[in-house]
């Protein structure tokens, strides 16, 4: 493990994304943290429960041979101890990293990797797969960890406090760190919430997107769901949008949606690779008991779509192309991250009138429509909005608890991948 900073803190990554990867039991993994992130009396608490797991270093990176013989030694300790590591020492000799694993117990819920009827026939436990329908919110996220991008305000915010509530910890991505930040320390205030934490990104910048996957794995060990909600609208007429506000659409409603996925899904990839290991080597040792284990970390990435990536809107080319694309990527991702465990969905919502992007007195969606001419015969923002409420067969917006709703449903249903799901009131439906 002696390299340089850049290369250890990669390697960290890998390791921690690993460990998380064989505490999934089904249902939730474990939060996987570096020691000193814990403190030492933490840290004195949990290696004082019970002994350490310790791993050799990787020689280079963490690959099909390393994830094998990791696992190995994971089941063989669980095997020994009757219970999974809260620590491991993963060690060259010369150099050492430990890392700490943190789970989250509910009530009512059995601990990971417990002994009882889901034991072996020698007597170890084995994982104890989620097979029914969840009694809660709770029980289906939490102690999950979740990412909303444009998390700091609007649909973002609000689909954050609904899985915060619920149990998750949010990690709050946003151009405006400073709003996240302030968001995410409310989210924390709220009951039975787990961590919130901040991160400044560009979602249209590819740098930016890793660093705030890298950012997720060096504070939880991964991630179980990303909510890919950051977008921006200009509108205007075919005949005068600027070429530069078409491109802003395109690289934040479509473009970037690829590079959320693209480095999100690397690391549910890891997270699955660990977990098929490890799951591989208790179906050699005790096949009946592995061959009742799940196939896959299941794992979800959900695009905050639109109405408009249903049906086009008038002026609005942009937007509305930008979301279509948007429900194109998100099929054929689903195509192919299936494989590795990974849901892809979207969710269209109605318009969210009482949020920034549409109420903003400067630059909302009220007042660019009212200047474009959208609204035939529009004299105030108020006509505009009343126009806009009255083509609802419910006669309101869409709100965040809408939308947090598809997100439960979605998350929860595990047959369903590839879908663009519509939340609009019943202004655009399913045919």
């Amino acid at each position: 493990m002696n390299t340089d900073a850049t290369e250890q803190n990669a390697l960290r990554r890998q390791l921690a994304l690993m460990l998380r990867g064989f505490s999934y039991d089904g249902r939730r993994a474990a939060i996987v943290r570096p020691s000193d992130d814990f403190g030492a009396d933490a840290e004195a608490r949990a290696t004082a429960a019970r002994p350490e797991l310790a791993l050799p270093a990787p020689e280079q990176a963490v690959d099909a041979g390393y994830r094998r013989t990791a696992a190995e030694l994971w089941l063989a300790y669980q095997s020994e101890h009757r219970t999974p590591p809260n620590s491991v020492i993963v060690t060259d000799g010369t150099d050492e990293g430990r890392f700490l694993l943190e789970r989250t117990e509910l009530a009512g819920q059995s601990q990971h990797f417990t002994r009882g009827t889901a034991g072996g026939d020698d007597g170890a436990p084995t994982p104890v797969p989620f097979s029914g329908v969840a009694a809660s919110r709770a029980e289906l996220m939490g102690a999950r960890v979740a990412v909303v991008t444009g998390g700091a305000q609007g649909f973002g915010l609000e689909i954050a406090r609904e899985l915060a509530i619920g149990g998750a910890s949010v990690v709050l991505a946003d151009r405006n760190l400073e709003a996240a930040e302030q968001a995410a320390l409310q989210l924390e205030q709220l009951p039975h919430a787990g961590r919130a934490v901040a991160v400044g990104c560009d979602v249209s910048d590819e740098q930016s997107v890793a660093r705030m996957i890298e950012s997720v794995v060096d504070a939880f060990g991964g991630l179980d769901l990303l909510i890919s909600n950051a977008g921006v609208l200009r509108a205007g007429s075919v005949l005068d949008l600027a070429a530069a506000d078409f491109r802003l659409v395109t690289a934040v409603n479509y473009q970037a949606f690829f590079l959320c996925t693209k480095h999100t899904a690397r690391a549910l990839e890891a997270q699955n690779s660990a977990y098929r290991a490890l799951r591989d080597v208790i179906a050699q040792q005790r096949p009946a008991e592995g061959a009742r284990l799940p196939a896959h970390f299941a794992t979800d990435i959900i695009q905050i779509n639109s109405k408009s990536g249903l049906r086009g809107s008038n002026r609005n080319g942009a937007y509305a192309g930008s979301k279509f694309g948007a429900i194109g990527l998100v099929q054929s991702f689903a195509l192919e991250l299936v494989e590795h465990g990974i849901k892809v969905n979207a969710i269209c919502p109605g318009n969210f009138f009482d949020g920034p992007l549409w109420s903003d007195p400067e630059n909302g969606l009220f007042v660019q429509y009212l200047d474009a001419g959208k609204v035939p015969g529009a004299k105030t923002i108020a006509d505009v909005k009343r126009h806009y409420e009255s083509r609802v067969p419910m006669q309101r917006g869409c709100t965040g608890p809408d939308v947090a709703r598809a997100v439960y449903y979605l998350v929860e249903q595990e047959y369903e991948t590839g879908q663009a799901l519509p939340v609009t009131g019943g202004q655009e439906m399913l045919h």
